[in-house]
This record gives C-alpha cells, structure tokens and sequence, in this order.
C-alpha cells in the first residue's frame, strides 16, 4: 500500500472510531504529537506533586494528612502510567526526563504557582483536579488505545481528588471568619490559573486542528473551559464564595457562564518559564532526580547480575 493509501485508512479507521494500537501504522506527526501530549501530561501529574507536598507535613489532623498523602501518591502513579503509553510510541523514559530536566518539555503553568494556606489544598483539589478531569474525560475518549485506557483510570481517581478538594471548601466556607477569609484568598488566586489549564482560545492553538482531526482530542479547549466554568460559578456562590471576575455573567439565550478577558501575556510567561515558582519547582524536580541516581543504578546493576545469571 502506498503512503498516501495507508493514511486513508488510517484515517478512515479513526472515523471509524476504531483504537490505534502501538504496533499499527501511522503517521510520524501522529506519532510526535503524542508523545509531545503524552510526555507533557506524565510531567504535569509529576510536578504537580510539589504545590501540595509541601503541606503534607503541616496538615491540621492525621485523616486530612492520609487523604493528602494519598493524592500525592496517585499524582506519582498517574505520571507513571503516562510515561509508559508514550514508551509504546518509541519514546524512552531517559529521554523524556532529559527533556523536562533541561527545560526543554513542558507541563501546565498551573504547577508553577504557590500553596500559601491550607485552603489551597482545598481549591487546588476541586479547581484544578475538576479541570483535569473535565480534559481527561475527553482524553479516555482518544484515537490511540494506551492513552485512552490510561485516562479511563486516572479519571476515576481524579474524581476523589475533586470530591475531597470540594469537601475542604465547603467546610472552611462554613467556619470562622478567619477561615471564610482564607479559602476565599485562595479562590481568587486559583481561579484565573485553573481557567488557563485548558489552554490557548480555540483560534490561537497552533496543534488543535490536527489533534481533533485525529482525534487525540474530541474537544476543543474552549468547549472545556465553558464546562468548567459552568460547572464551578454556580456552586462557588452558592457557598457564599466570589470568583474573581467582574464581567462573570449568565448569557440568557444559551445559559452560559460567560467570563471576562483571560490575561495570555501571564500565561505564556509562566508557561516559558516566569513564573511566580517555576524555577523553584525546576529545582525541586532536578534535585529529587539527582538524589534518586543510586537507586538508579542500584537497579541496573541489580538487571545485569540477574541477566548474567540467566545467561549462565
């Protein structure tokens, strides 16, 4: 079959709806566009370890430290998942930590802001884990089959992290004065991050239109972002809580949440590497790299010795 032939039914079998699988044919910007949306997806899910970890050992009880320890530790589980499905592209895993190390790869500018109160454990899990899944709902839905069942996993999980996030707000809603003060603090300094996660407005995206035309993605960022934004207006002031956004209104013909200007310029300045804590969650990440080296190579060493004993 010629070149042209393969990609028709290639694209013919996604149309289809059909799962591509690792071993079948498809086209190299296919290929890279996974692993480029892959690896940066397993990077994400690892630093954003770093804005809660920090408060593991500063939770006020033991129950909302296990519950804390237990998202983290998913957080680790999920990047692992990723980095295999981008393994079954012929990506190495050497090969993709090199490139978050040097600053090469990216992960969502949301990872690169600060946790300053408790609070922010709170909006944190129902902000930004209720961003990821409404983008990760969409992503188990994708053409390529380890992706897609990675996703159905990590949604599933994600789902807890939302309901504990949301749980921790409604509590502290319902506090004192000093607590009502802090998570609406933490509210309007999530918000307009959280609004940011899905990415550039539709028209502005350069990789959307072969993306949904292949379908890695089924949706578009803007459709996400008016989900979220429906989603978690109404039930934020229904706590008694205010977003931080002038221009928040509900348009009456489609009843949507329509909201103001989302300010890019922050956005592509955090993404390339100005943010408020992007060199130190880069530091943080290079440091954990490094100290891990013996286990490292503890285990290649441990691979070859076994390897020379199975020879033998």
């Amino acid at each position: 079959m010629t070149e042209n032939g393969r990609l028709a039914e290639f694209e013919a079998r996604i149309r289809r709806g059909e799962k591509i699988e690792p071993g079948d044919w498809m086209p190299e910007d296919y290929r890279r566009q996974l692993i480029r949306m892959i690896s940066q997806h397993a990077h994400s899910e690892i630093m954003g370890m770093l804005p809660e970890g920090t408060w593991i050992a500063r939770a006020p009880n033991l129950r909302r430290k296990m519950v804390l320890l237990a998202k983290v530790q998913d957080e680790a589980g999920h990047g692992q998942y990723l980095y295999h499905a981008a393994e079954t592209l012929g990506a190495t895993r050497e090969e993709m930590i090199e490139a978050l190390l040097s600053g090469k790869a990216k992960y969502s500018q949301v990872f690169n802001y600060p946790s300053l109160s408790w609070a922010d454990m709170g909006v944190i899990g129902w902000f930004v884990d209720g961003a990821a899944i409404l983008n990760q709902t969409m992503l188990a839905r994708c053409s390529y089959g380890p992706y897609s069942r990675a996703m159905v996993r990590i949604s599933a999980e994600e789902s807890f992290h939302m309901k504990q996030g949301k749980e921790q707000v409604i509590l502290l809603s319902q506090g004192t004065a000093a607590q009502v003060a802090m998570v609406q603090d933490a509210v309007n300094r999530w918000w307009w991050p959280s609004m940011m996660m899905f990415g550039p407005h539709d028209q502005e995206s350069p990789n959307s239109p072969v993306l949904i035309k292949w379908a890695i993605k089924t949706r578009t960022n803007d459709e996400l972002r008016q989900d979220f934004v429906n989603q978690i207006a109404p039930e934020v002031m229904e706590l008694g809580l205010t977003l931080p956004d002038p221009d928040l209104h509900i348009e009456k013909a489609t009843g949507n949440w329509i909201h103001g200007p989302i300010d890019w310029d922050e956005f592509w300045r955090v993404v390339r590497g100005d943010g408020p804590c992007n060199a130190e969650r880069m530091a943080a990440r290079r440091k954990a790299h490094d100290d891990g080296l013996w286990v490292r190579q503890a285990l290649e060493a441990y691979a070859r010795r076994e390897a020379g004993v199975a020879a033998a």
